[in-house]
């Protein structure tokens, strides 16, 4: 008995080609697109240097050997690191995802679009070096700009009907792949150079979600977007010496990445590829928490001021009800002991507890000092989320995008407060208007919490200003925020 093997190359997946057409043709034109990716960027540094006043992070940051020295090499704002742009992508991939504080895309499958500036950042800094130094112009910042978006396009519309999580990898697959898409234009890949590249991106091995869930909850979770922007930074770079690609990728029957890792189904889209994306992204303003618990802090902020002007504390409370989405009640309902900050805001209880007791939620109180406070645990065994199927169905709707919470406290003395509702974040495009100032609020506290007040206001008058930024060389814009 014998078999034969069909053997004809065949054309590229249609996913690859689609990512691929889009990113080399599609002409930005939203002026909505780009204020917001204007606002993304600010928003994203600053999570980036509010993480370096951690070690946890900074240890993991510089070059993979020390002394290393790279000709024309990529800056890491907020630091005086000169590396390759590999290992740049990984930095400041690590640095924006470390506190868990900037932007969210929430769908079938969730993630964080701006943790692909990584790659694109440390890609467009290096590049504008070197062309500088071949005697060429520099990349500009409204580039990056572009680049952004298009990364948020391809990473949202992917997760807007694709659920990764569900058979167990992580949504930093979709930031590798956006990543490998955008730095496959800046480098110059022509379509067949850039469709090799997206067929490694998905060829990898991918990140399983273990390190994001109970009982092994742990830091990995906040440098694996820098890990993949980095990958994405190196597919690429392969892909423009010539390297062949693998246009089934995701078809091949058996070997398939579909018939691997996405028991057989093929990726279903919403939508075609443009700026839908970054108009609608979702904002971390107010709270460094897993944004599905966003409104839910919200609500027992409120709780707090109005137990405070009964007289009461987080003592008198018998019972916290938090009416919630499904997939909150996924990912974030964890009873238990908390070993870590990572397990700690990824919880809702804790995320909720904190506020009630306090009055606040800091990235801060996620650390061992804070847990520490036994009412925090004794409060966490109080509190019980309930599905609302109404807040899963508009939490999917993509006319509403809703992120809702309900809390609702009973008391010792039998009294039950009124339930107190927050449908949509501030930093939701809904409440777009009231969020700015408070994102640029965000933006100068953490900017101060590196730079002197002089380097501050050189950083300002380059940030704020949209016409200036844009035409800025990234390399200059990226000077203003190199660490002396």
């Amino acid at each position: 008995m014998s078999s034969q093997i069909y053997n004809e190359r065949p054309q590229p997946d249609k996913v690859l080609v689609d990512i691929a057409d889009y990113v080399l043709n599609y002409e930005i034109k939203s002026e909505l697109a780009l204020q917001t990716a204007h606002y993304c960027l600010l928003d994203t540094l600053g999570c980036g240097f509010e993480a370096l006043t951690y070690p946890a992070c900074t240890k993991l940051l510089g070059p993979v050997v020390p002394g290393t020295i790279v000709p024309n090499g990529a800056r890491v704002p907020g630091t005086n690191y000169i590396l390759d742009p590999v290992q740049a992508a990984f930095n400041i991939g690590a640095m924006i995802r470390w506190l868990d504080f900037n932007d969210t895309w929430l769908a079938a499958e969730w993630g964080h679009p701006s943790d692909n500036l990584g790659g694109i950042l440390a890609t467009a800094d290096w590049l504008s070096r070197t062309n500088i130094a071949e005697g060429k112009s520099p990349l500009t910042m409204l580039q990056v700009l572009h680049a952004m978006i298009m990364a948020h396009e391809i990473q949202g519309v992917l997760a807007l009907e694709n659920s990764f999580n569900k058979v167990g990898l992580d949504h930093v697959i979709l930031v590798k792949v956006a990543s490998t898409a955008v730095v496959g234009k800046l480098l110059g890949l022509n379509r067949e150079e850039l469709i090799n590249a997206l067929s490694h991106a998905f060829l990898d091995g991918h990140s399983l979600r273990t390190y994001r869930h109970a009982p092994n909850t742990g830091s990995r979770k906040s440098w694996a977007a820098g890990d993949a922007t980095s990958r994405a930074v190196r597919l690429a770079l392969i892909a423009r010496t010539g390297e062949m690609g693998y246009p089934s990728v995701l078809t091949a029957k058996t070997w398939g990445f579909y018939d691997v890792l996405f028991r057989g189904n093929e990726f279903k889209f919403q939508r075609d590829y443009g700026t839908y994306v970054m108009e609608h992204v979702l904002f971390k303003i107010s709270y460094p928490a897993e944004f599905h618990s966003q409104t839910a802090v919200e609500a027992a902020m409120k709780l707090h001021d109005i137990l405070r002007a009964k007289g009461k504390t987080s003592d008198d409370i018998k019972k916290v009800t938090i009416r919630t989405h499904e997939a909150a009640i996924r990912i974030i309902d964890k009873k238990g002991p908390l070993n870590n900050p990572a397990d700690r805001d990824h919880c809702i209880q804790y995320m909720v507890a904190v506020p009630l007791i306090f009055g606040r939620l800091t990235a801060m109180d996620y650390e061992d000092d804070v847990a520490a406070d036994k009412r925090i645990d004794a409060l966490r065994d109080k509190i019980v989320c309930v599905e609302d199927p109404q807040f899963t169905l508009d939490y999917h709707d993509p006319e509403k995008r809703s992120i809702a919470n309900a809390l609702t406290i009973e008391l010792n003395d039998g009294e039950i407060l009124d339930e107190v509702v927050v449908e949509y974040p501030i930093g939701h495009k809904r409440r777009r208007q009231e969020g700015i100032p408070k994102l640029l609020e965000k933006y100068k506290i953490n900017l101060a919490r590196i730079f002197d007040k002089v380097q501050q206001d050189q950083i300002l008058e380059a940030s704020l200003d949209y016409d200036k930024l844009v035409n800025m060389s990234v390399n200059e814009y990226v000077d203003l925020m190199v660490k002396p």
